[in-house]
């Protein structure tokens, strides 16, 4: 080798050591980038994991009972309107229906109602009366069934859903209050493409009904403490089918059962038409003394 050669060499020896690097360089980045990505992907599943869990523990609300008084998801109102006490709906159970007597006298009147629906306040306001003197007579009891098919029309208040659930924490804490409650409820009713009554507003026409026990439900009002249970009843009125009736299901309240009949009529403002119904559907056995918005002359006996 001659001394004209070393620049060479030495050129070479270079080019070698910076391939090197350059390759050293490479290996270097390609696995940073491999831990980059795989720690990305890590990162990327647990995220993934957590928004599932988040998502199935706020989406997924532990099963709760439903009101007490309530077993058939509704309450019976007997004799001087008070309420026959049952257990709750046990969470994640099935309701259990009310049995009738088929052998009795009495009358059972059934209705599935919304508190906003302006058809279910007509009847109330118009057979409120007679349904009380039935009431007291011990002629008839009533199982009124809360449920909530028209918050759409309340303005984004969900009113239906809230009266219902006040509805169910009256049954619960003050049961003999029921129908006290209800008429209250129905007496001056909101109007659809409103958004109804505030729960401030629901408890104190509970309270001007003479509702008891009113700090419990005043708590459970605006805890909503039953509201998973509303759905679901008016999940199960909707599927139906509704027992001692020949009706499928609720398409529309109200629905008013007399003695497994269904009573349906033009005008649901209409008193006189609901006792001829009830006459009709009980037979001879009911006769009552009725309060009607006329009331009948007695005949003038004659010497």
């Amino acid at each position: 080798m001659t001394y004209g050669d070393e620049p060479e060499v030495g050129r070479r020896d270079a080019a070698r050591e910076k391939s090197k690097a350059l390759r050293d360089a490479h290996r270097k980045r390609e696995r940073r980038n491999r831990w980059i990505l795989q720690g990305g992907i890590a990162g990327g599943v647990v995220v993934i994991l957590v928004v599932i869990a988040i998502v199935l523990f706020t989406s997924i609300s532990p099963a709760v009972a439903g009101p007490l008084n309530m077993q058939s998801d509704g309450i019976t109102i007997g004799k001087a309107a008070k309420a026959e006490l049952t257990p709750a709906v046990p969470a994640d159970g099935r309701p259990t229906a009310t049995t009738r007597d088929k052998k009795s006298s009495v009358v059972t009147i059934r209705i599935y109602v919304d508190f906003l629906c302006p058809t279910c306040g007509q009847f109330v306001r118009a057979n409120r009366d007679q349904i009380s003197s039935w009431l007291n007579d011990g002629a008839a009891t009533i199982e009124i069934h809360p449920i909530s098919v028209l918050d759409r029309v309340s303005l984004g208040s969900s009113y239906s859903t809230r009266a219902a659930t006040a509805a169910a924490c009256v049954a619960n804490y003050s049961p003999n209050d029921f129908w006290a409650f209800t008429q209250a409820m129905f007496a001056q009713q909101p109007k659809e493409q409103a958004p109804g009554f505030t729960n401030a507003q629901i408890l104190s026409k509970a309270r001007d009904a003479g509702v008891g026990n009113l700090s419990q439900i005043t708590t459970c009002v605006n805890n909503q403490r039953f509201k998973a249970w509303v759905v679901d009843a008016t999940q199960r009125a909707q599927t139906g089918p509704l027992p001692d009736s020949n009706v499928k299901a609720v398409a529309a309240p109200p629905v008013i059962i007399v003695d497994g009949l269904q009573y349906q009529s033009a005008n649901y403002g209409s008193a006189a038409d609901f006792q001829a119904f009830v006459v009709q559907a009980a037979g001879a056995a009911f006769s009552p003394e009725v309060t009607t918005p006329t009331p009948t002359p007695t005949p003038t006996p004659t010497k």
